[in-house]
């Protein structure tokens, strides 16, 4: 494993990422797919004896449950110094009053509860999972920082946004002296390229590293057109991944698809490889959150670092691409009434 910096920081990390959303106990996330601690131990184990030290998890998923098995499994299997372990904060953890956002007072609670949870007594890298328009973003930011200086932080990262509101983010960091944002977590893939017209300009001006969620589109890219739906996490996902998928672009959607298949049977490879393959053309990309739940996945995902696609391979996987809808920022219930008024027939979750 050849590892890389995280945007301009001194901090080495594997060039794939394990994204722990899959791991949590069924009762306590999503019945269907969620991989319980039995299962999802070995898959951990098995990322890190493929090299890989770079592990991504949030306090929501699985309410919690995912950084525990994250956590216990990364303690018995690891060396914490040399393993990188990213959380998020931002969505409801409890009912009630100051259960949720991004208020001094949530994020001074619950970076506490995920050291707890993790069983470690820092995080590497703490993110917000969206922006808390309900909260100024002095008072997240000065937060955000003390945690830092506290020393229960390493680093500070975001995730998807208006890349204006990323902006103004970084402004104000800058401006107080406090701890800068180092990454942006963002939805970008072959068939989601919105990002490229702000947000990934943005961070590249910046030099912020970019770690990608949903690189393979929820399993889209890497299966045939007419299998591209058949995935448990599709079928149960539905109305959520109609917001990320455009369904008004189901041709271009199509094409790209099978411009995938072309490319991966010309190289002797799977299409998750090659859609994994593309993300590592980019220069602002650090690394694609692989959500594995299986040793083949992650496997698959690490051979595609040795991948070496052609211009020509790129033009064909990027020609079929046209613009949609950009999702980007949407995470407050009363926007996402608004789009579900001012755009008819898009369903939302």
């Amino acid at each position: 494993m050849q590892y890389i910096k995280l945007g301009a920081t001194g901090l080495d990390v594997s060039p794939i990422a394990i994204g722990a959303m899959t791991y949590g106990e069924p009762d306590r996330g999503h019945p269907v797919w969620s991989k319980g601690e039995q299962d999802a131990r070995p898959l951990i184990r098995h990322a890190l004896e493929a090299g890989i030290n770079f592990f991504d998890t949030a306090n929501m998923y699985s309410n919690g449950s995912s950084e525990e098995i994250l956590g216990r499994a990364l303690k018995e299997f690891a060396d914490r110094d040399a393993v990188v372990i990213a959380t998020k904060l931002r969505h409801p953890m409890r009912l009630g009053p100051n259960g949720r956002g991004l208020s001094r007072k949530a994020v001074m609670t619950e970076v506490d509860h995920s050291l707890r949870r993790l069983g470690t007594d820092y995080i590497d890298l703490y993110q917000i999972h969206r922006n808390d328009r309900s909260t100024p973003w002095e008072e997240t930011l000065q937060a955000l920082s003390d945690l830092v200086r506290a020393g229960k932080v390493r680093y500070l990262g975001a995730s998807s946004m208006h890349a204006w509101e990323f902006a103004k983010a970084l402004h104000l960091q800058k401006e107080n002296g406090w701890a800068r944002f180092v990454s942006m977590q963002d939805h970008y893939n072959l068939l989601a390229r919105e990002e490229e017209r702000e947000m990934i300009p943005l961070c590249l001006d910046e030099g912020v590293g970019t770690i990608i969620w949903s690189p393979l589109a929820r399993g889209r890219l890497a299966r045939a057109w007419e299998d591209a739906r058949s995935t448990v996490r599709s079928q149960t996902d539905g109305a959520y991944a109609d917001l990320l998928y455009s369904p008004g672009e189901e041709a271009s959607n199509h094409a790209i698809i099978d411009a995938v298949g072309q490319v991966a049977q010309a190289h002797g490879v799977s299409r998750a490889q090659v859609a994994l393959a593309w993300l590592r053309r980019q220069p602002v990309v650090t690394a694609p959150l692989v959500g594995a739940g299986s040793a083949r996945q992650i496997d698959e995902a690490v051979a595609s670092l040795d991948i070496q696609l052609t211009d020509d391979d790129v033009r064909a996987l990027e020609a079929p691409y046209t613009p949609r809808y950009d999702w980007q920022g949407v995470s407050d219930e009363a926007e996402m009434e608004a789009i579900r008024r001012r755009v008819p027939g898009m369903a939302l979750a």
